[in-house]
């Protein structure tokens, strides 16, 4: 009887107790119905339209405008130089000088021989002279007149070969003084004062002219059609930087192949730049950015907002009461961190760039500015 009562008074506790649990659930139940979800924090920005370059990118590598290789015309020992290693040298600049009196001694025999035979030939030509006259008056016979009228003729040509000698003797001590070709910068010796030079061998120093300079790069075939035809409406601007830097030297397109490269589908193209500073040096990679032209009033976003989906590039709108719509869009191109969107957009229009990664389609969102973070007011509606 005790334990009939006992059950009588727990069964009734533990019915109350589980109704309460439930009641509970339910009304929490309730209460998160009733609440929405709380908005997602983004940074937006807004579609703008501006002009916008239309560029080809490249890589390229320093090219000199013009490089001699200076060598010595004459076999003699090597005497002086004239200039440091590195520098920049004038054309016309005297470099090297080279022993010059073996060759002075050869021009002095040359003049002594060139004196010889101009008296031989004055002789020669007097003895003809004379011999003519003689013929006329049948003294002699035209034989002896012909035979000395030939010795004359060869004297005077043995003169004209002595003159030839002698310029060459005056060339070969010309050359013993060696002197820049070009304006440019000086490399390093590769002889020393005291050796012997050899005639046309090893290039005593080499000089780069730098001053303007060339950047060669390569483009694809694709983008010769597009070169071409903006190429009718004057020079094309290049910009060359080099790596890890934003200072751009500006020059000009100045040269295109004449045949596209068929093994890399290519087309080699030069730039010249005036290069007054010495930024851009030989042998340098540069980053090429050359300007076909520019289009007007394009459609622009950061690229940061620009998504890739399955099915392409997207960006998410914002729209009336701050809710994020997916947007499907058609990327042109992208230049300096802007993307030029060629269809699904309109100027004016919010477009989220930083916060996606937590926003869905229908999402509502709270829109702040990168710059101040400040919380923008709800998008207007455009039905409104």
């Amino acid at each position: 009887m005790h334990r009939a009562r006992h059950r009588q008074i727990i069964l009734p506790v533990f019915f109350f107790f589980i109704l309460g649990l439930l009641t509970a659930c339910s009304g929490e139940k309730q209460t998160n119905a009733a609440t929405p979800p709380a908005a997602v924090p983004v940074v937006v920005t807004k579609v703008i339209q501006k002009d916008m370059p239309l560029q080809v990118n490249a890589i390229g590598s320093i090219e000199p405008y013009s490089s001699v290789q200076v060598k010595s015309q004459v076999a003699a020992q090597l005497q002086a130089v004239h200039f440091k290693e590195g520098d920049m040298v004038r054309k016309g600049q005297l470099l090297f000088t080279l022993d010059k009196r073996q060759f002075e001694a050869e021009l002095n025999r040359a003049r002594g021989t060139l004196a010889q035979d101009v008296a031989k030939a004055a002789n020669a030509k007097a003895q003809a002279q004379r011999y003519a006259a003689l013929l006329k008056e049948g003294v002699v016979a035209k034989e002896q007149a012909d035979a000395m009228q030939t010795a004359a003729e060869q004297a005077e040509a043995a003169v004209e070969a002595d003159k030839a000698a002698v310029e060459a003797a005056k060339l070969n001590v010309q050359y013993c003084s060696i002197y820049s070709p070009i304006d440019g910068r000086a490399g390093s010796y590769t002889i020393n004062v005291g050796n012997l030079v050899k005639e046309n061998d090893t290039a005593l120093v080499s000089i780069n002219q730098i001053r303007p300079i060339y950047a060669t790069f390569t483009v694809p075939e694709s983008t010769l059609a597009d070169i071409k035809r903006h190429m009718g409406g004057g020079k094309l601007v290049v910009r060359a930087m080099t790596p890890n830097s934003s200072d751009a030297s500006v020059g000009q397109l100045a040269f295109v192949d004449n045949a596209v490269d068929r093994q890399t589908g290519t087309i080699r193209l030069k730039a010249s730049f005036k290069n007054a500073d010495n930024k851009l040096w030989p042998g340098q990679f540069v980053n090429v950015v050359m300007t076909l032209a520019t289009e007007r009033n394009a459609t622009v976003v950061p690229n940061q907002a620009i998504q890739s989906g399955q099915q392409g590039s997207f960006v998410f709108v914002v729209k009336g009461d701050n809710i994020a719509e997916n947007r499907n869009v058609t990327v042109g191109r992208t230049i300096g961190g802007e993307a030029v969107v060629t269809k699904g957009l309109e100027v004016g229009e919010t477009v989220i760039t930083d916060g996606q990664m937590r926003v869905v389609p229908g999402s509502r969102v709270e829109p702040r500015t990168k710059t101040t973070g400040a919380v923008k007011s709800p998008v207007p509606s455009s039905e409104s």
